[in-house]
């Protein structure tokens, strides 16, 4: 059988092996599926089986994964977390941390090196944790909400520091760049916002349960138009995906309510039970475990970098706790916080293409992200079971 068809049986079988695994294990310790998802990618890839390579394929189906997984990311954007309190604080948090996350960087690789060793010591995975907050009921809470804020500023501002910093132009440039594209993002923003959209509505209602599926079309369509204009202005796609959640989030909200659940189970179902998956095990085939291999005292800089992690980006988290939380849930939105992949994946990948990174480094990184998204979740869930009062959380596109 030849690699290619390997791949296209290999990969489908350990997206659906992954879930099995998380509820396998559920009898004792409730580990995202996210996690099985990396670690069946790292067995079966290169330096283990062999089983699976990369291919220009799933390369390219890894893609579409990881930007869907920021679409859904921006539709989950609460208004808690773009005004008030808890956004100014989970904005500060995050500024802080970029600028300790730079400083620890030039500690270890000066230059470029530095700005992506901080962009990822400064970031949160929203889109990891959405599901986990989901299913544990947690995401309409205050600390739901508290969460979101903190995983929108850790997802959006390394997106716009990748954008500046890791895009092959000048600062300058880059800047203006970022500013054409702000500008007609918060052109389409305000225009989903203050339009009615009652035809596009029955139109989707119409066709819900039908061949067309007009909703899912709207959704790819939105997708593909803000993911192109940020290729030809040549602005990292994630922060168009991102964009796009939000646009049609506000497209949406005036549907009716049975309807946006509808929507968001299709969604759901293309995401999360087929590309996200295909994201999450292609970057355990790419992860290079070799290298760590061939420096066995790299593994040793796994765990120092999970506790800068917790240093960088966690304590700083715990300012947007929410109001009157006690000690324990401070330390949990703390942990959420340091729990980071998907933007580590993304720069360290960018640090190895340009040369500003080596492997080993990436690896440790990536490795760490792997363990925060095993750990974290799970102490924080182990922290505050059952204490958090549920409540409805304002989404951002209520008036």
């Amino acid at each position: 059988m030849s690699p290619t068809a390997t791949t296209v049986l290999v990969v489908p079988l350990l997206v659906f092996a992954a879930p099995l695994l998380a509820r396998s294990v559920s009898r004792w310790a409730a580990v995202p599926v996210v996690v099985f998802e990396l670690g069946l990618g790292i067995v079966a890839g290169p330096a283990l089986l062999g089983w699976v390579g990369e291919s220009e394929l799933f390369g390219r189906l890894s893609d579409f994964g990881v930007n869907l997984l920021f679409f859904i990311a921006g539709t989950e954007i609460t208004r808690s977390a773009v005004r008030g309190r808890t956004a100014r604080r989970a904005w500060l948090g995050w500024l802080i941390s970029i600028a300790v996350g730079i400083a620890a960087g030039f500690a270890v690789s000066p230059g470029l090196g530095a700005v992506i060793i901080g962009i990822s010591l400064a970031s949160t995975a929203l889109g990891t944790l959405l599901p986990i907050l989901r299913d544990s009921g947690d995401l309409a809470t205050p600390f739901g909400v508290a969460v979101g804020a903190i995983g929108a500023a850790g997802e959006f501002g390394p997106i716009i520091a990748i954008s500046l910093f890791l895009g092959g132009r000048s600062f300058g440039t880059a800047s203006v760049v970022l500013l054409v594209f702000g500008v007609i993002a918060a052109a389409a923003v305000i225009r989903a916002r203050r339009t009615s959209h009652r035809r596009l509505h029955a139109f989707v209602e119409s066709t819900l349960h039908t061949s067309a599926q007009f909703a899912v079309r709207t959704v790819l369509a939105i997708l593909a138009v803000m993911i192109f204009l940020t290729v030809q202005l040549g602005i990292d796609m994630l922060l168009g995906a991102f964009t796009a959640g939000i646009v049609w989030k506000l497209l949406i909200r005036d549907a009716d309510e049975q309807t946006q659940r509808s929507v968001e189970a299709k969604i759901d179902a293309v995401a999360f039970g087929f590309l996200v998956p295909i994201f999450f095990v292609y970057t355990g085939v790419k992860f290079d475990l070799q290298s760590l291999l061939d420096h066995p005292l790299a593994f040793a800089w796994i765990p120092v970098v999970l506790v800068a992690l917790l240093l960088v980006r966690g304590l700083p988290s715990m300012l947007a706790a929410p109001e009157g939380a006690g000690r324990r849930e401070r330390i949990a939105t703390g942990l959420y916080g340091a729990t980071g992949l998907p933007i580590i994946a993304v720069a360290t990948d960018i640090g190895v293409r340009q040369d500003v990174l080596t492997g080993t480094q990436a690896a440790v990184l990536v490795g760490a992200g792997v363990l925060s998204v095993l750990l974290f979740p799970l102490a924080a869930s182990a922290l505050r079971p059952g204490s958090v009062e549920r409540s409805p959380a304002a989404s951002v596109v209520e008036e």
